[in-house]
């Protein structure tokens, strides 16, 4: 058994696409996967499971969610191993932080975007940093702007296939790995 993080896109987002995280544990522990656990509600799981073919977990998650919630939700599947490299690199280190810093890590199904990098919006408000693995690192500067269109500039160049976590919620994930 490997263990693995889905990662939900859209659900519990200003009241909409209403996804109760005991449910989802329920339905994920349906799917034949173990050691299920939740975090935050924004869709973060964590869980353990024989099959490697992280491709077909997707649709397979996917394609249960939508059946029982009755709405897509969109799942990107990672290896903790990944998220792991990830954290110990510590991607952010070199960016000046204050209060008005947010830094994202976004997972995109597949990069065929051909962006140079790293790129700065128009208004220096948002920056994307560098992209591995299908995972891209970003900061986006409020103090710039207060109405950044950072997701717009994710779609623009990766696809609406995508899903975004604040830093933060990562390093929440990295101590339940842990």
């Amino acid at each position: 058994m490997e263990k693995y993080l889905a990662f939900l896109r859209g659900i519990n987002v200003g009241g909409h696409h209403k996804v109760p995280m005991a449910q989802l544990r329920e339905e994920m522990e349906k799917l034949n996967f173990q050691h299920v656990m939740t975090l935050l509600n924004t869709g973060n799981i964590i869980y353990h499971a024989k099959s490697r073919d992280t491709a077909r977990m997707e649709k397979v998650i996917s394609a249960h969610l939508e059946k029982t919630f009755s709405f897509p939700i969109p799942t990107m599947v990672r290896k903790a191993q990944m998220i792991e490299a990830l954290l110990s690199h510590d991607p952010f280190k070199n960016v000046d932080m204050s209060k008005d810093i947010r830094l994202y890590v976004s997972f995109v199904r597949e990069d065929k975007s051909n962006v140079a990098l790293p790129w700065t919006s128009d208004d220096g408000s948002y920056r994307i940093l560098s992209k591995s693995d299908n995972t891209v690192l970003s900061v986006l500067d409020l103090s710039v702007s207060h109405t950044p269109k950072a997701m717009d500039a994710l779609e623009t160049f990766f696809g609406k296939d995508i899903t975004t976590r604040n830093w933060n919620t990562i390093l929440r994930i990295g101590k339940k790995l842990a």
